[in-house]
């Protein structure tokens, strides 16, 4: 640990923290219709998109018609993307011609972007072209982070009121939303962005002479440019064997031999192959592209997908010390200031900070920890250190462990490192992170409404403690609210364990895996715990861009982001349509340090009875069979 890693780490969580009451007041301003500074620039366009629309912003919507404009706002966004995924080589602004995604790629990444997860089965730099990167995927990274903002307010207007039946209007909230807040928000951080190097620009690929050339094997080619392939027969490796028919054996490995393959009549098995010659490279194209206005949405608004396929461990995406802090930075301001804009909306905002040091303190849990584990020498190694497998050079370990565990923790699934090369149990920590539900923090708008299913089941069960009727915000709760609350929880970890249950069985699943045993089983309960909460980080190692996980993965998706908004809205619809009852002496106080610590221990040991099987099985057993001298 050095003096200047510890002056890192203060200044992020003291700026994170310092920024959250400014930042938080000014998103209740925005969505509560009050004006602030931006009002004269954009109020009057807020006004013509009303015009232009016919939508009428005092029209209040039920729970049930404000979910549904939600999932139709998400869908029409699904359709479209999955349109220009598959049509994208024949649309503008792709200056290498890249090909069309293919309709199972095309799906996943649909729903990815659409619905906030931003998890990425492709290299975005070979994959998609300018007009899919901004038009298709940007885009909805500007909408789906509006679209949880929205949801998060319709929840906190609704719990503050009583006796009614609406809780908002979807379209001015997003619209209020996208216009005062999330724009301007990306536009402000993008300069620095850009002043630092990342590039912004829609030129083609610029050609960089090498300055050391070298020679590697390439697919021959035919004077009209087509590859060169010639027929061979098919040739097996098979034990050899001596005179009395045993295997030969050398040093206890048996002895192999090419054995040419034959069909049932004798005729050789001929099979097509490359013809590779030797190829001098002396150029490398630069990849290209409006980086830093992508890199902004990527980070403020908890999206994650990397314009290049390192994503954040790419010299363009992140090319110096300041942008690497402005971009780790981002990662917490705005999930940070939605809990005291929550605390305002709902006019309690001593429950707000209570909730807010929960968060903190667990995140915090999962940095240290995994800064521990990863600091550690490991015996496969030959106790080396630092740990710098997967890691940028320029980045460090600590800088790598504080983002890995902030963009889990926030649900952000953005990286500067690869999570596949940590130590096991420092794995574990963005593994945890993803796995207790994303709401350490969590993404825009759902950190915040996933946290409270928890807060209900917290209430729920003291309530039942103390022999009362359970209480939050001056509401009793009914058996409505707590199975709607053990529905969020409750799919989303299902909707996690059955298909990486799948995956480990079938061939579809086991022929991506790039590692055996308990280190294979974390890649894919990675994958799908990221998909199921929204993430989009990925744990590497793990070949994702099949049929099998691109469906997979896509359905795993849409469950995790709408159960938890179908669960959360209807729970503050019943809420809302119920009276306010003045608290008593009985009512249990939801702030303070019992509270607190009691809905630490509910979150804890919800995800530990769900996971803690699956985590022995991966990266514990793991950690003990790496002291043991085992790799995977």
């Amino acid at each position: 640990m050095t003096t200047i890693e510890i002056i890192q780490i203060v200044l992020f969580f003291g700026l994170g923290i310092a920024l959250t009451p400014p930042v938080g007041r000014f998103m209740y301003k925005v969505y509560t219709g009050e004006k602030t500074f931006l009002h004269p620039i954009f109020h009057p366009i807020e006004k013509v998109i009303y015009r232009l629309t016919g939508i009428d912003p005092n029209e209040e919507m039920t729970w049930l018609k404000y979910f549904w404009a939600v999932l139709m706002f998400a869908t029409v966004g699904f359709v479209v993307d999955m349109a220009i995924f598959m049509t994208q080589q024949w649309l503008p602004l792709n200056p290498q011609k890249l090909p069309n995604c293919s309709w199972h790629l095309a799906f996943m990444q649909a729903w990815s972007f659409t619905c906030n997860a931003d998890w990425q089965s492709y290299a975005g730099e070979t994959t998609m072209s300018y007009f899919s990167q901004i038009f298709a995927i940007m885009v909805h990274q500007f909408l789906s982070g509006a679209s949880g903002l929205a949801v998060l307010v319709a929840v906190g207007r609704a719990l503050k009121r009583a006796s009614v039946k609406s809780i908002g209007n979807f379209w001015a909230d997003l619209t209020r939303g996208m216009l005062y807040f999330v724009m301007p928000l990306c536009v402000l951080w993008t300069i620095p962005l850009a002043w630092q190097g990342v590039p912004q620009t829609f030129k083609p690929y610029q050609t960089a002479q090498l300055m050391e050339p070298y020679t590697t094997q390439v697919q021959a080619t035919d004077a009209k440019g087509n590859n060169v392939t010639t027929n061979i027969q098919l040739v097996l490796q098979a034990p050899k064997l001596d005179a009395k028919g045993q295997p030969v054996m050398t040093n206890g490995v048996a002895a192999m031999v090419d054995v040419p393959q034959v069909d049932a009549k004798g005729a050789p098995i001929m099979t097509n192959v490359p013809v590779m010659v030797d190829a001098k490279v002396e150029t490398q194209p630069i990849p290209l592209g409006g980086v830093a206005c992508f890199e902004a949405i990527k980070q403020l608004f908890t999206n994650g997908g990397g314009w290049y396929n390192v994503n954040s461990a790419h010299p363009f995406e992140n090319p110096t010390p300041l942008t690497n802090f402005l971009e780790l930075l981002a990662i917490i301001v705005v999930p940070m200031a939605q809990v005291y804009m929550f605390g305002l909306l709902v006019g309690n905002k001593k429950h707000a900070w209570t909730l807010f040091s929960v968060m903190l303190a667990l995140f915090f849990l999962s940095f240290a920890g995994a800064w521990y584990f990863e600091s550690q020498p490991n015996p496969v190694t030959g106790n080396a250190l630092a740990n710098m497998e997967g890691k940028e050079q320029r980045i460090g370990v600590m800088n790598s462990v504080l983002w890995g565990t902030s963009c889990t923790a926030i649900d952000n699934g953005s990286v500067n490192s690869m999570h596949d090369s940590y130590m096991p149990l420092a794995g574990m920590m963005p593994l945890w992170n993803i796995l207790v539900g994303e709401m350490l923090f969590g993404g825009i708008g759902c950190g915040m409404y996933c946290m409270l299913f928890h807060v209900i089941i917290t209430v729920f069960i003291a309530g039942l403690m103390i022999g009362r009727t359970p209480e939050y915000l001056g509401k009793k709760l009914d058996a409505w609210v707590a199975t709607w609350a053990v529905i969020g929880v409750l799919i989303p970890n299902a909707a996690c364990l059955l298909p990486t249950a799948l995956a480990v069985e079938i061939p579809q699943g086991l022929s991506s895996m790039a590692n055996n045993g308990p280190h294979g089983l974390t890649e894919v309960l990675y994958c799908f715990g990221e998909a199921a909460n929204n993430n989009g980080s990925a744990f590497a190692g793990l070949n994702a861009n099949t049929p099998f996980y691109n469906i997979g993965a896509g359905i795993v998706i849409w469950i995790g982001r709408f159960i938890p908004i179908i669960s959360i809205l209807a729970i503050v619809g019943r809420l809302a349509s119920k009276k306010t009852v003045e608290a008593s002496s009985g009512t249990l106080p939801t702030h303070g340090w019992t509270f607190g610590l009691t809905l630490a221990g509910v979150i804890c040991i919800v995800a530990a009875l769900t996971f803690f099987p699956a985590l022995c099985l991966g990266p514990i057993v793991e950690h003990g069979l790496m002291l043991a001298g085992r790799m995977f």
